[in-house]
C-alpha cells in the first residue's frame, strides 16, 4: 500500500466536494486533526490514516466490503456428520472445502487433503476428527483488502455478525469481483 501525501489527501478530499469537517466525521477524527494532517504539521496514526483514506474511498464508492461479495448462502457440513457425507456435499457442489459449523457458528473446516490424510478408513469417522482449523471470521463491513490479506494464508474466510455465519469468500470469489 502506498501511502498518500498530505498534499495527496487535500487534493483527494477537495475533489470529492468534502469540507475537512465532513471528512473527519465519515473518519471518525476531529477536524483539527485533519487540518495539522493536510499542512505537514503532523505524522498521523497509520490506524487514523487508514480510516482517513477508507472515509475518502467510501465516498468514492471504491470501497467493496464482505457483504457486497459474500455468498449468504452457507453450504456446511455440522462436526457430528460422517465424513463421508462431507465428501458427498463437497462433490455434489464441486467445492474443495467446507466450513464446519455447529449452531450458526463456525468451529472448523474441512477439505479433500484433511479426508486424504485421514486414510482409507475415515469415512464413517464424525467430521470432528479430521477437520482443521475454523476459516477465519470477518465481519461483514471487513474491506477487500483485510480479506485478501487472509485469504494468503487461508483457503477461505466466513462472514460472521454475532459469531455466526452469514456468508462465506473464497479466492474465487475474490478474484471474480476484483475481474
Amino acid at each position: 500500500m502506498e501511502l498518500p501525501t498530505p498534499q495527496d489527501l487535500r487534493e483527494r478530499r477537495t475533489s470529492l466536494d468534502l469540507t475537512q469537517s465532513a471528512l473527519a466525521d465519515r473518519a471518525d477524527v476531529s477536524q483539527p486533526l485533519i487540518a495539522r494532517i493536510e499542512g505537514g504539521d503532523v505524522d498521523p496514526r497509520l490506524s487514523t490514516l487508514r480510516r482517513i483514506v477508507e472515509a475518502l474511498d467510501e465516498v468514492e464508492g471504491d470501497v467493496v466490503r464482505a457483504a457486497d461479495i459474500m455468498h449468504e448462502s452457507v453450504i456446511s457440513v455440522a462436526p457430528d456428520q460422517s465424513v463421508r457425507e462431507a465428501v458427498d456435499l463437497m462433490e455434489g457442489e464441486a467445492y474443495s472445502q467446507l466450513p464446519v459449523i455447529q449452531n450458526g457458528t463456525p468451529v472448523g473446516s474441512i477439505s479433500f487433503s484433511d479426508v486424504n490424510q485421514a486414510g482409507e478408513n475415515a469415512a464413517d469417522l464424525p467430521v470432528s476428527e479430521v477437520m482443521s482449523e475454523s476459516f477465519p471470521p470477518v465481519s461483514p463491513d471487513a474491506t477487500v483488502d483485510e480479506i485478501r490479506n487472509l485469504l494468503e494464508h487461508y483457503k477461505a474466510v466466513v462472514v460472521t455478525e454475532s459469531g455466526d455465519a452469514v456468508g462465506i469468500i473464497t479466492e474465487a470469489d475474490l478474484a471474480a469481483q476484483l475481474s
